[in-house]
């Protein structure tokens, strides 16, 4: 099992106390937003391994649904974390491409926690407020990091569950916009919706067919 403090041990050994783990969830959908989240957590509290967080946490993708949302929970109540999220919705994701906006919803998440240093899941970012580290799969290796998953993976699936509500006959509360079997028969179907990414390609390739029609 891999020290899942290891990366803030040497940040705070460091001096960097406000240490931010960052990931963010929807990079890869057709429709919807791309959510960052920043966190983080009190040093003396993490170190002293209180549940129910220490230990516990781990790339949100590994969690079934229930799990991230009890955590969620868990770390919106407790005042030994702080959290920011950054959203930038399809439209924008249009305008600027899905890394740029990822990298936005990013730093809009750090800049609402004032962090002086950040470990941030994947790549390196531009455009953070502050000094930081990229760690690959670092959802799995830092406890910071992990959190922010949850925080910007639940984010973003309630999200999709409210467009749902909008668009029915889509499917989104299932498959959160990814490309579904059930989500291209209903792009084919119904057409795009304002929710959908038109440069992502089966939305741009079915927008180019209705306009040859």
């Amino acid at each position: 099992m891999p020290d899942v403090l290891l990366y803030e041990k040497e940040a705070w050994a460091s001096g960097f106390l406000r240490l931010a783990g960052i990931d963010e969830a929807g990079r890869g959908p057709l429709a919807g937003p791309v959510v960052a989240a920043a966190v983080i957590f009190d040093p003396d509290y993490i170190k002293a391994g209180l549940e129910p967080v220490y230990g516990k946490l781990t790339d949100s993708k590994a969690m079934t649904e229930r799990r991230r949302e009890e955590y969620f929970q868990i770390l919106q109540e407790s005042e030994f974390v702080s959290i920011g999220v950054g959203i930038i919705d399809s439209a924008e994701i249009d305008q600027i491409n899905i890394l740029k906006a990822t990298h936005k919803a990013m730093a809009l998440a750090a800049t609402e926690v004032d962090p002086e240093y950040a470990l941030v899941d994947g790549l390196p970012v531009k455009g953070l407020p502050c000094e930081s580290r990229s760690i690959v799969k670092g959802d799995a290796l830092s406890i910071s990091i992990s959190a922010a998953s949850i925080i910007a993976k639940v984010t973003r699936d309630r999200i999709m569950v409210e467009l749902d509500a909008r668009y029915p006959d889509y499917g989104f509360s299932q498959h959160k916009g990814y490309g579904t079997k059930r989500h291209l028969e209903a792009l084919k179907k119904n057409g795009a919706t304002p929710e959908h990414r038109n440069s992502f390609r089966p939305v741009a390739e079915l927008n180019q067919l209705d306009l040859q029609l």
